[in-house]
């Protein structure tokens, strides 16, 4: 089949033609701010949001989490975005071309790619970049990030058998990255609008350490520079002008404010302080929505919140004591009365939301309430708990109101099982430490997918994931989730799936609780947010603030 090519892939397809058999991806536009004609801008464009933590880190290798994402997005890019519906669109390469057996990738990266100190981004950059996160002495939490894309020897270096050298990534001159896989992934692509691949600043880490993350020591090649960072405080960021497309750019600040409690969140939006809030309090999403219905904005998201149970540790190494307490867990209670803000009872790990695939129905999904709570009864006997033996348990969470809640109504729950709750409340950077360090027994648990695919939910599970809290290890699971990677067709891989989550229903790992949805309360003054995005993946870069 004939396709049109532009002329810089034109111009690239001459300079490989002699080393490499390839074909070449149809690349769309980069996306940027799309400001509607009719629209008068407001003179002062400058966004402040709430980021609901205070971030664990601003190292796009180490961070973790929701509320370091949301910033790093700002600061970094990588080789490819997202466009406003979750399609992947040009980042620092404007284009890219894929061999004959998909495995291997060359990236074109734009001659106009910047660092915030005015040097060229290059493609040595990115091989550092990704040859440091699965470096043993970076210690990244997203190390196995970089092993699940099947990039040449990650796992050998991940374990500490190669060094880093090896990694299959490789820059052919200055603006010509080579990535290869050892497995060809269908995903791959999107698997790169993830923090964990951007490039990071080689001289300001070797000159400043583990402070090169501090304002005035980092360097960045995203569309806005740090500017502020004053600890649970705020971050700001100002708008980068040696960013490639900064001329597209409409926002020239933006604010970060680490709000963790909903009362605070709502004043503060009330009084104008807050454009934009991290999630909806829950008490007052309905008197919301008839009150200003324009200003909170929901959709579905890529995304389950659930509870890890530690299967290293009694009582949650007995399988029948973590199927109790996932059975007698009421989601559909949860999700109308509690929540009520759209949300889904969930009984696989995997939402509904991904694309390409329908999750199965797993046999207690079948069941009423009432014969969950039935055969909850049941086990919890058969692991030898009950009224005249109580099972004492602890529940931690990050501070929040509605984890809080929530973690009030599940231990009411499970009270007719004679089981006994006491609530833990930590920050964010403690409750990841806890969960990290495996010093927890069940720990609240909210997993986004890193990209659009079901994989990036039920890899969590794999024995050797960097995020698999409950240390759950199962050599079936990892089997069917490593042939994934090389299934011919859709229809093999999500089979694989379907098993995978039948046995995550069977082990109870977790107790998957609801499917997420994104909620917010936005200004009607701000515009370009992504509605359609399930990843909730939002850069500044793409937003403006109109006049009002």
């Amino acid at each position: 089949m004939q396709v049109k090519r532009n002329r810089i892939i034109m111009k690239f397809l001459s300079i490989l033609a002699a080393t490499a058999v390839i074909t070449t991806q149809l690349v769309p536009a980069a996306q940027a701010a799309v400001v509607p004609a009719s629209t008068k801008l407001a003179e002062v464009q400058e966004l402040t949001v709430d980021n609901n933590a205070e971030p664990a880190s601003l190292d796009p290798h180490k961070v973790e989490g929701v509320p370091g994402g949301n910033i790093i997005r700002d600061l970094f890019e990588g080789l490819v975005n997202q466009d406003a519906d979750g399609n992947i669109v040009p980042g620092q390469a404007e284009s890219w071309l894929v061999s004959d057996d998909n495995k291997v990738f060359t990236f074109k990266i734009r001659d106009s790619a910047r660092w915030s100190d005015g040097n060229p981004v290059t493609a040595h950059d990115f091989v550092y970049s990704f040859q440091r996160v699965v470096d043993p002495a970076t210690a990244s939490r997203y190390s196995w990030y970089i092993e699940t894309t099947t990039m040449a020897n990650a796992a050998a270096i991940i374990r500490g058998e190669k060094p880093p050298s090896t990694l299959g990534v490789k820059a052919l001159d200055d603006q010509r990255l080579e990535v290869t896989l050892e497995q060809p992934v269908p995903y791959f692509i999107k698997m790169l609008a993830n923090a964990t691949t951007f490039p990071a600043h080689r001289a300001s880490i070797e000159k400043h350490g583990d402070e090169w993350t501090r304002p005035g020591n980092m360097v960045s090649n995203g569309a806005y520079v740090l500017d502020q960072w004053v600890v649970n405080g705020k971050i700001v960021l100002k708008r980068n002008p040696k960013y490639w497309n900064d001329k597209e750019t409409v926002i020239n600040q933006v604010t970060y404010l680490p709000i963790t409690t909903d009362s605070a969140k709502l004043h503060r939006y009330k009084t104008g302080e807050l454009d934009m809030t991290g999630t909806v309090p829950l008490e007052h999403y309905k008197r919301l929505v008839q009150k200003i219905p324009d200003e909170v904005v929901t959709s579905p998201e890529l995304g389950t919140y659930y509870y890890s149970f530690n299967t290293t540790k009694p009582p949650m190494n007995d399988v029948r004591v973590r199927k109790a307490l996932s059975y007698a867990i009421n989601r559909s209670a949860i999700t109308d009365y509690i929540l009520g803000q759209g949300q889904k009872p969930a009984y696989t790990f995997t939402p509904e939301s991904v694309s390409g695939f329908t999750p199965p129905e797993t046999d207690y999904s079948k069941l009423s309430q009432k014969e969950r709570n039935q055969k909850a009864a049941k086990l919890i006997r058969e692991a030898g708990y009950g009224p005249d033996k109580p099972l004492e348990v602890t529940i931690v969470y990050n501070t929040s109101e509605g984890h809080k809640k929530l973690a009030i109504a599940i231990a009411q729950m499970w009270k007719p099982l004679g089981v006994k709750v006491r609530l833990e409340n930590q920050e964010w950077k403690t409750f990841l430490d806890l969960k990290r360090n495996n010093r927890f027994e069940i720990a609240r648990g909210g997993w986004m997918g890193d990209y659009n695919e079901a994989s990036s939910m039920l890899d969590l599970h794999t024995t050797r994931h960097g995020q698999n809290d409950s240390r759950f290890s199962n050599k079936q699971y990892d089997v069917l989730m490593a042939k994934s990677r090389t299934a011919a067709t859709d229809k093999e891989r999500n089979s694989l799936y379907s098993e995978a989550e039948q046995i995550l229903a069977e082990e109870m790992p977790v107790a998957p609780i609801y499917q997420y949805v994104s909620s917010r309360l936005i200004k009607p003054y701000v515009g370009g947010y992504p509605v359609n995005n399930v990843q909730a993946t939002v850069y500044t870069k793409d937003m403006y603030i109109k006049a009002h």
